[in-house]
């Protein structure tokens, strides 16, 4: 399933989402984030302003492969055919809380954006079951999210690339995203019947 890196954004997407608008604080009658039209989005925080998008950008800035479990063994998915492991991947999202100039920065209100976020991310780390959206639901997929602590210098280089100015930013890693391998099952032949056999070890004198 190729589909799953997108799933993976769109489920965690959909997940802040849900908890800012159930925020009376953030989405009280007359808030900023209700007023404004803010929302979670996909795209980098320079999109987001080039396009007068306030909110959260939820950017997708690096994608890993997961060393530890490269070499997990084939899926036997019958007794006649051996599927070969998906490739894990690590998913690293830049999350930044940004605010339009026009609203002249809005400090306030990007602090509490942030905060909310990890919070969220911080009560509800792992993704299963009915977390998981499109392509990704009705999986038994778990996804597990953690922040991680990077340097500034480390962030500074995220922001150079974006050619942007630096604003108030986070990194969080998801793992383990698994991509389906898109090659056919390979037939084997199944064990029919297991014949013990005992024997004595003779040492050498």
């Amino acid at each position: 399933m190729y589909q799953a890196i997108h799933a993976t954004s769109i489920s965690l997407k959909k997940y802040l989402g849900d908890q800012i608008k159930a925020d009376t604080f953030l989405y009280a009658t007359g808030a900023p984030y209700r007023v404004r039209g803010m929302d979670v989005y996909l795209n980098t925080p320079k999109e987001m302003e080039d396009n007068s998008l306030e909110g959260i950008s939820l950017w997708l800035y690096r994608v890993v492969r997961d060393d530890q479990r490269l070499n997990d063994p084939p899926v036997r998915i019958s007794p006649n055919a051996l599927k070969l492991p998906p490739l894990p991947l690590r998913l690293h999202y830049l999350v930044t809380p940004l605010t339009l100039r026009t609203n002249k920065g809005d400090p306030d209100t990007e602090q509490y954006l942030l905060g909310k976020a990890m919070q969220c991310l911080h009560s509800h780390a792992v993704f299963r079951g009915t977390d998981l959206q499109q392509e990704l639901s009705g999986t038994a997929a778990e996804l597990h999210v953690r922040l991680e602590s990077l340097a500034l210098e480390e962030l500074t280089r995220v922001w150079d690339a974006l050619e942007g100015s630096y604003q108030l930013s986070v990194s969080y890693e998801v793992s383990v995203v698994n991509i389906d391998t898109a090659i056919s099952p390979e037939p084997v032949t199944p064990v029919l019947e297991v014949v013990p056999r005992t024997g004595v070890i003779v040492g050498v004198s």
